[in-house]
């Protein structure tokens, strides 16, 4: 191996490793956010929950952006500002068509509520009393809103939405497939797993797809 080489391998490895780091960090801090809020939880406890210094913590930006940054990794699999449709999970389900893009969608969104449910209580509960928590949850729902404008676009496309506007259709579907669905069916009322998916499944139909 030429010295090129090493040094190339030496910085490929300690690039994997400070992203490792990254990940665990933003693990530790979504299961701290989502047991004791934001308010309660102190960037200490992340720190010794993810076996790093808290200059490590630190290093990663003020408490708030470890919150976005700890419910995207929760809610998508990756950070990042990226589209949701660009994300690795939903990228991987392009390739279907008609009636099983549908109910792949649909799993995905169910199974990513049912991780980030507790995360994202406590990202709204911040939000009512932090003006900087505030801002960035208004961010991350005009995210959420383009993402669900381009979902209802490329169910159109495939010959899934059958009548009204997209835009009204997109606003429908931000409601019906948000978070609190999960909390208060599954949490609250006792739903299964499975009962979620199958309401989630009947709901998103009816909006797409009225006349059935």
């Amino acid at each position: 191996m030429s010295g090129a080489e090493r040094r190339t391998y030496r910085s490929a490895l300690r690039t994997g490793q400070a992203e490792a780091t990254r990940r665990r960090v933003l693990a530790a801090a979504a299961e701290r956010f989502a047991e004791h809020g934001y308010g309660h939880t102190k960037l200490t406890e992340i720190a010794a929950d993810a076996d790093v210094s808290v200059e490590t913590v630190k290093g990663y930006g003020p408490k708030r952006a470890l919150l976005l940054a700890a419910f995207e990794q929760t809610f998508a699999g990756s950070e990042g500002s990226a589209p949701l449709l660009e994300r690795e999970a939903f990228t991987a389900i392009e390739h279907l068509e008609g009636e099983a893009y549908l109910a792949a969608g649909i799993e995905l969104i169910a199974t990513a509520n049912a991780r980030s449910t507790g995360l994202w209580r406590a990202f709204v509960s911040a939000a009512d009393t932090e003006a900087d928590v505030r801002a960035v949850l208004g961010q991350l729902l005009d995210r959420r809103r383009t993402d669900i404008r381009e979902t209802v676009g490329r169910l159109r496309r495939r010959g899934l939405v059958e009548a009204g506007e997209d835009a009204q259709i997109a606003a429908t579907l931000s409601y019906v497939l948000a978070p609190e669905g999960y909390e208060q069916l599954v949490l609250d009322a006792g739903l299964t797993e499975r009962q979620y998916r199958d309401w989630l499944g009947r709901l998103v139909t009816a909006v797409l797809r009225p006349g059935l």
